[in-house]
C-alpha cells in the first residue's frame, strides 16, 4: 500500500501572541501540494521504518521520526513495515515529518481503522499533524491544531515550491518574532485569504536565512499572482494561473540558481 506524503504548506500566517506555555496563538491557512513523500506499508510481525532518497540523511534516526512516533501510538493487532522515500527537504516549512505522519495516520486507517480520539493522537504529534492527516485545505487556529473547513476556490491552482537548501528550525524563527500583533486572518474564500494575509515569520526567517529572502524576489519576478514563506521557512512558493507560466518560472529560476531545490505541482 502506497501513501503521498503531501508538502504542507501555509497560505497565510498569523501570530497574534506568544502563550504562557511557550507555544504561540496561529491563525493559518493550510494548503498542500498534490506532491510529497511516499509511505510504503506492508503487514509484517513487529513495526519498522526504513528511509531512503534525497532527504533521507537528514533523519537521524529513522525509528525515533514522527512516523515511528505515530506507529507507536496507533495500536494495532499486527505491525506495519514502512518504507518512507524522503523527497521533501528537512526544516524546510513544509510540515514533511507532519505530512508523513499524516500519511501513516491514513494508511493504519484502511488497514486497521483509526480511534475516535485519533486527532488527539496526532496533536501529541506536533500542532501540524492533525490538518495533515486529511491534507486538505483548512484554516487552523490556537498552536493550528484547532481547524475550521474551508470550501477552497484554489484547488489545481499550479504552484512552484523553491528551497534554497538552508535548513531552518522552527524554534529561532519564533523566537526572533518581535511579538507585535498585526490583526487577524481576513474573512473570505481561500483566494481571497491568500491574498489579503501574509506571514508573520517572514521577516524573523529572513534575518536568519538571508537567502530566503533571495529565493523570494527570484519568484516575484517570474508571472505568480502571489509569492510567499511558507510556516517558519525556508521554502518559499508561488501560485500561477497556468502550468504553462509556472513551468517557465521554474525554468528561469533552475538557470539562474541550478543549486536550489524545486518542487512543481498543484494544489489539492
Amino acid at each position: 500500500m502506497n501513501q503521498t506524503a503531501y508538502a504542507k504548506i501555509n497560505l497565510a500566517l498569523h501570530v497574534r501572541r506568544r502563550r504562557e506555555d511557550g507555544y504561540h496563538e496561529l491563525e493559518t491557512l493550510f494548503a498542500f501540494v498534490d506532491v510529497g513523500d511516499t509511505l510504503t506499508a506492508r503487514a509484517a510481525a513487529q513495526d519498522s521504518v526504513q528511509t531512503f532518497g534525497e532527504f533521507a540523511g537528514g533523519i537521524d534516526n529513522p525509528m525515533d521520526n514522527l512516523v515511528a512516533k505515530a506507529l507507536g501510538l496507533l495500536l494495532r493487532s499486527e505491525g506495519l513495515a514502512i518504507t518512507l522515500e524522503k523527497n521533501l527537504p528537512v526544516a524546510a516549512g513544509l510540515g514533511g515529518g507532519s505530512a508523513d505522519a499524516g500519511a501513516l495516520f491514513r494508511i493504519v486507517e484502511q488497514t486497521h481503522g483509526l480511534p475516535d480520539d485519533w486527532m488527539e493522537h496526532a496533536a501529541k504529534l506536533g500542532a501540524d499533524v492533525p490538518c495533515c492527516v486529511r491534507s486538505e485545505t483548512v484554516v487552523g487556529r490556537g498552536t493550528g491544531t484547532q481547524l475550521e473547513p474551508i470550501d477552497s476556490d484554489l484547488t489545481g491552482t499550479p504552484i512552484l515550491l523553491i528551497n534554497p537548501r538552508v535548513p531552518l528550525s522552527t524554534g529561532p524563527v519564533f523566537d526572533a518574532w518581535d511579538g507585535a500583533d498585526r490583526g487577524a486572518l481576513p474573512a473570505g474564500t481561500a483566494r481571497e485569504i491568500a491574498l489579503a494575509g501574509r506571514n508573520d515569520l517572514t521577516q524573523p526567517a529572513i534575518s536568519i536565512c538571508p537567502s530566503i529572502g533571495a529565493v523570494l524576489d527570484a519568484l516575484e519576478a517570474t508571472d505568480a499572482w502571489l509569492t510567499r514563506m511558507s510556516g517558519s521557512g525556508a521554502t518559499c512558493f508561488a501560485l500561477y494561473d497556468s502550468e504553462a507560466a509556472r513551468d517557465a518560472a521554474q525554468a528561469t529560476i533552475t538557470q539562474s540558481h541550478p543549486d536550489w531545490w524545486q518542487l512543481a505541482g498543484k494544489l489539492r
